[in-house]
């Protein structure tokens, strides 16, 4: 390939993301519209709820229990070396709040909640159940869409929390076991350490990461084509996609905290 080749094809490729965010941006943002301007049903919002916070709570639970663990093994390697171990608290805790609680909570709800948002309105769309909706008069961008986003928006910052809490408390188990040091110690250490600035700075992000795991899957899911092997395009583009935007919008939302002060 040629230089002047590789730059064409660069340029195509930007292009088409640079679409593909507008369309994304676009899409999420006329759904929200509509949901602010005629109001979303409650009975399916709590539903949604339901599904997406309180079936994802023990995916979160192991998940986030198991890296405070690993974190709290692999930082007192460290600061053996030193004698301090006590500030293992310190380590876990701050990188919990901060950073894996956030983030991993995210990609754990977009496996799975994104997938099944993406498979859920797929199946609709090749099946004409959207067409349907809007013969009767109901509005699939409010009452599909806007219903799932903001079951998102409400779980997702609640199940950080619980991984945060999950995550130290699991930095405890080996701390207190293996490290030694004393339960008090490591909760002073804790609550000296991580203050309100740093779990509301992590808890912030996720919205930002429920909107792109959301508007994600419902995106995917209503321009899904080509039947049943649509669905599973769609499923797949949704977990890979949202993946990937949780990553790139985190290092801007990492940068835009450490410049505000958080």
């Amino acid at each position: 390939m040629t230089w002047t080749a590789f730059v064409g094809a660069l340029g195509r490729r930007l292009l088409e993301l640079a679409a593909f965010a507008g369309a994304l941006v676009g899409f999420v943002g006329s759904s929200l519209r509509v949901s602010v301007r005629h109001g979303l049903p409650v009975r399916v919002v709590i539903q949604q709820v339901y599904d997406i916070g309180y079936k994802s709570f023990p995916l979160i639970a192991i998940s986030s229990f198991a890296i405070g663990v690993v974190m709290a093994l692999q930082t007192m390697t460290l600061l053996k070396k030193f004698g301090v171990t006590q500030y293992v608290a310190m380590g876990v805790g701050l990188g919990m709040t901060r950073e894996l609680g956030p983030v991993i909570t995210a990609l754990m709800v977009a496996g799975r909640v994104g997938s099944g948002i993406s498979a859920e309105l797929g199946s609709m769309r090749v099946t004409r159940q959207i067409d349907a909706l809007r013969v009767l008069a109901v509005d699939p961008e409010r009452y599909l869409v806007g219903t799932r986003i903001a079951a998102c928006v409400i779980s997702l910052p609640l199940l950080t929390a619980i991984a945060d809490l999950l995550g130290i408390l699991g930095g405890a188990l080996v701390a207190t076991t293996l490290g030694g040091v004393t339960p008090q110690g490591y909760l002073e250490t804790t609550l000296y350490y991580v203050t309100l600035k740093d779990l509301l700075g992590g808890l912030g992000k996720t919205v930002f990461f429920a909107l792109i795991i959301s508007g994600t899957g419902a995106y995917y899911g209503f321009h899904t084509e080509g039947g049943t092997s649509g669905v599973g395009r769609s499923t797949t583009a949704t977990v890979v996609v949202s993946s990937l935007l949780i990553f790139v919008a985190d290092v801007f939302m990492t940068q835009l905290l450490v410049v505000l002060g958080y």
